[in-house]
């Protein structure tokens, strides 16, 4: 494994959690989850479009994206729902409910996509160590929302 994608992954963690309350306040201060949403997504929309520029890729030709399925472009609507969601959850149910719950059915659903090997992942078959991981985790998820 390499060591730099574990840590980009680690601080990937610690920056989703950093961003639930960023945007709780934004909701706040604008009094709408939604265009807290909206302001979240557009920002990282803008700082998407200089990277891009920035990485000189080349962009796909109007008939290549007329080929995409339907489904491919939901990933930015389920964001949207996760990013409302986190908006309006943190401040009801705490932070480390919220993340502890998120991370939970995000394992639950990476099993599944990886054993099955769905969505074009490489299959990772559900063996006992990654099972008794899951249940492991989800023990202490249960932990940490019983207080």
């Amino acid at each position: 494994m390499n060591y730099i994608y574990i840590l980009f992954a680690f601080l990937v963690g610690l920056a989703i959690t950093v961003q639930a309350g960023v945007n709780a306040n934004l909701r706040q201060a604008m009094a709408s989850p939604i265009l807290a949403a909206a302001i979240s997504f557009g920002s990282g929309f803008v700082a998407l479009l200089l990277l891009f520029a920035a990485s000189g890729s080349s962009t796909p030709s109007f008939d290549a994206i007329k080929q995409v399925s339907w489904w491919k472009w939901m990933g930015g609507v389920m964001g949207a729902v996760y990013m409302i969601t986190v908006i309006v959850s943190v401040q009801k149910i705490g932070t480390a409910n919220l993340v502890s719950l998120s991370v939970a059915g995000q394992l639950v659903a990476a099993i599944i996509l990886d054993h099955y090997g769905l969505l074009g992942f490489a299959i990772h078959p559900a063996n006992g160590w990654r099972l008794l991981g899951v249940m492991l985790i989800i023990t202490g998820v249960l932990l940490v929302v019983k207080n």
